[in-house]
């Protein structure tokens, strides 16, 4: 009897679509799946995220057999032993598996000698990324994005994008509801670990949550965790879901007339644009990248984040509870506050990046190393983003409702009750004032921040901040 290939997928390629699984069947391949006891006990994750990530591949593991397949769900010592182990025991002929997720797993499937095949996980691969940058230095996403839609079609009216305009950002930047907030449809509070269940969670969100996604996007509210977002994130980095059929089901809702132009380009920007733009810009930069630390942030991580520190700041305490309630909360919660309170506080980028990757359900390397790197903290010196996001209380009282209640005054930026993150959004712009000043997009903030009369007074309270911030007094 001549012995099966094998077909090794990885706890992030959970579906039959993807790269060597695609082509294999029950006659000619067995599937491995590794669930290694090295990889969970490696870092302090999220139990949410080592529930979903065990239990979706052991899932997996079960559609893979009631379709036929040979299955050796393997738990091991090490992805390594894992291999080792099915090949000592089954004999195969070739070892084939998709090109893994991650640098260090790419590594390792060559070392062991493995046959890849190319992913076709996302919608660019980088091989194609490559092509279209080119050897400029450096290029917008908004370049990439439109790129993007014209290759692949989507919401095109032939060479025009539809509605007259590539993005609708202007429309996407409402203040939370005052009223009506029970309109907002709650997804089901539990990770789906199925691919049925996933596309279920899908079908949830273009017919009920879609329509109001676009001009509340960048907005928070404290009693609603997810307001008008998919939450589907961990399912697409997963692979429970793929990039294109999600876009498919928002263009033709889109295209029905059941949800506006300005919701569905923004959530098509964000899968094929955002998303696509970061996996490349990991690939195109690592393994270097995640060392940098361009604004030398020295603060270590602040007891606030690991829960060791209560805080009297309402919005990170708010977001905080939801991260640890359920390991995700939307963008604008990661980048605006918590991402945020790390730049203005100076914290060191690669320890915040630890806790970003091990805090969220939908986190990973390619994930949280663009983004905290580059997007957050801005320790890449600007290859990613044209110029730091820092931003004071005033940000966080226009898009949410954390200011109200709160023990701090988002309107000061000296004295006991100053809000933190006025105090240090000023003085983060003084402290990197020479770096800043000629930054065509910062210049008039710097040139603010260094004609205030209460500088030094600001220099005072920073001072007292951090160093509350770093006792977890504050």
């Amino acid at each position: 009897m001549t012995s099966l290939d094998t077909v090794w997928v990885f706890g992030d390629q959970l579906n039959r679509a993807i790269g060597a699984l695609s082509v294999a069947r029950p006659t000619t391949h067995r599937v491995l799946l590794i669930t290694a006891a090295d990889k969970i006990a490696s870092r302090p994750w999220h139990p949410a995220r080592v529930a979903l990530y065990t239990r979706a591949i052991e899932a997996f593991a079960s559609e893979l057999r009631d379709a036929g397949f040979n299955v050796d769900h393997r738990h091991a010592a090490s992805m390594r032993d894992g291999l080792t182990a099915h090949r000592a025991e089954f004999s195969p002929a070739s070892v084939f598996v998709t090109e893994p997720n991650s640098f260090t797993a790419r590594r390792l499937v060559t070392e062991l000698g493995c046959e890849v095949v190319e992913s076709n996980q996302f919608l660019c691969h980088p091989t194609v990324f490559n092509e279209w940058a080119g050897s400029r230095k450096g290029f917008k996403m908004e370049d990439f994005y439109r790129w993007q839609r014209k290759r692949l079609g989507y919401l095109m009216d032939g060479d025009a994008p539809a509605g007259g305009e590539w993005n609708f950002d202007e429309q996407n930047r409402e203040r939370p509801p005052k009223e009506g907030r029970d309109r907002w449809p709650v997804p089901v509070d539990i990770w789906a670990t199925t691919r049925d269940e996933a596309l279920q969670r899908l079908e949830f969100f273009v017919t009920r949550v879609l329509p109001m996604f676009g001009p509340h996007e960048d907005a928070m509210l404290a009693d609603n965790w997810h307001l008008a977002h998919s939450v589907l994130s961990p399912y697409l980095n997963l692979g429970l879901l793929l990039p294109a059929e999600v876009c498919d089901r928002v263009e033709a809702e889109y295209r029905a007339g059941r949800v506006p132009i300005n919701s569905a380009e923004g959530f098509i920007r964000q899968v094929i644009g955002w998303r696509e733009y970061v996996w490349n810009f990991y690939w195109r930069h690592m393994p270097d990248y995640a060392s940098l630390n361009h604004l030398d942030a020295r603060m270590d991580l602040p007891p606030v984040f690991t829960g060791d520190a209560p805080t009297q700041m309402r919005c990170v305490s708010s977001i905080l509870d939801d991260v640890r309630a359920r390991g995700w909360v939307h963008h604008i919660p990661r980048l605006m506050v918590l991402g945020n309170l790390a730049l203005i506080a100076g914290v060191n980028p690669q320890q915040f990046t630890r806790w970003m990757w091990d805090s969220f359900v939908d986190a990973a390397e390619w994930v949280m190393v663009p983004n905290v790197i580059g997007m957050s903290l801005h320790a890449d010196g600007g290859k990613m983003a044209s110029k730091p996001y820092a931003a004071g209380g005033a940000y966080i009282d226009r898009m949410s409702d954390y200011c109200k209640d709160c023990s701090f005054d988002r309107t000061k930026r000296v004295g006991e009750d100053a809000c933190p993150f006025t105090t240090l959004y000023w003085d983060f712009l003084l402290r990197h004032a020479d770096r800043f000043v000629k930054n065509p997009r910062m210049s008039t903030q710097v040139r603010a921040a260094q004609k205030l009369g209460d500088a030094e007074g600001v220099r005072h309270r920073a001072s007292d901040v951090l160093r509350r911030l770093h006792l977890g007094q504050i």
